[in-house]
C-alpha cells in the first residue's frame, strides 16, 4: 500500500474510533453517574518516506494516532428523586461497591435493599461501608445518608459508606455496569453525600 494510502488510513481508522466513544457517551446520556470518554489523538512522524511515492527523498510522513482513551471525571448535575435511598456524590469520591470480581468502584447511586434488607446498587452489588456490607432490619426505619457519609437509622448509628478516591483518577480501568477498578484507593474527607438525590451523566 502506498504511504499516501496509510496516512488516509490512519486517520479513518482513529475517527472510526472516535465514533464508537461518542456513540458509547450518547447511549449513556441518561444513565446516573456516567462518566464520559474522550480521545486523544497524537502526531507520529515517520522520518523517512519512500521516494516513489514523493518528489524528495527523505520527506517525512505524518499519521494520526488515537493515543490514549481519557474519562471526564467532572461532576454532573445533581437531580433530586425524593428516594431516601438515592445518593449522589459531590466531590472526587466513589462508593465502593462489592463485585464477584472484587471491589469496585462508581459514582452511581440509585441505590435499593434486596429482600434480605442488604444495600445494593442498580446491579445487585452490595454497597460497602467502612466496616463491610450494608443491611437493615426489618424494624430500622428514618434511614439517613448523612453528608459526611454516615449512616443512620431509627436504630441507631450504621457506621460510615466506604467513599474513596483516587490521586489519579485516569489510572482507574473502566468496566461494564458503570464501575472502575484498580487504582489505589484512599478513604475520601472532603466528598459530599447528598441524600434523596443522583448525579446525571
Amino acid at each position: 500500500m502506498e504511504n499516501a494510502q496509510l496516512i488516509g488510513l490512519s486517520r479513518q481508522i482513529a475517527l472510526r474510533n472516535q465514533m464508537s466513544v461518542v456513540a458509547n457517551n450518547v447511549a449513556n446520556i441518561n444513565t446516573d453517574g456516567y462518566k464520559s470518554q474522550d480521545i486523544l489523538f497524537e502526531e507520529y512522524v515517520m522520518p523517512v518516506a519512500s521516494h516513489n511515492d514523493f518528489s524528495f527523498a527523505d520527506q517525512p510522513l505524518s499519521y494520526t494516532q488515537d493515543w490514549a482513551t481519557t474519562n471526564d471525571f467532572s461532576g454532573g448535575a445533581i437531580a433530586r428523586t425524593g428516594n431516601p435511598l438515592d445518593i449522589a456524590l459531590q466531590g472526587d469520591g466513589f462508593l465502593a461497591v462489592q463485585t464477584a470480581a472484587g471491589e469496585r468502584w462508581t459514582r452511581a447511586g440509585t441505590l435499593k435493599t434486596d429482600n434480605t434488607g442488604l444495600l445494593v446498587d442498580s446491579n445487585g452489588n452490595p454497597v460497602l461501608s467502612q466496616g463491610g456490607q450494608i443491611r437493615f432490619a426489618p424494624n430500622e426505619t428514618d434511614i439517613q445518608f448523612n453528608p459526611d457519609g454516615s449512616i443512620l437509622t431509627s436504630q441507631g448509628n450504621k457506621g460510615f459508606l466506604r467513599i474513596v478516591e483516587f490521586a489519579d483518577p485516569q489510572a482507574l480501568t473502566r468496566e461494564g455496569d458503570n464501575l472502575f477498578a484498580g487504582g489505589e484507593p484512599i478513604v475520601s474527607t472532603t466528598t459530599k453525600v447528598i441524600q434523596g438525590a443522583v448525579e446525571r451523566s
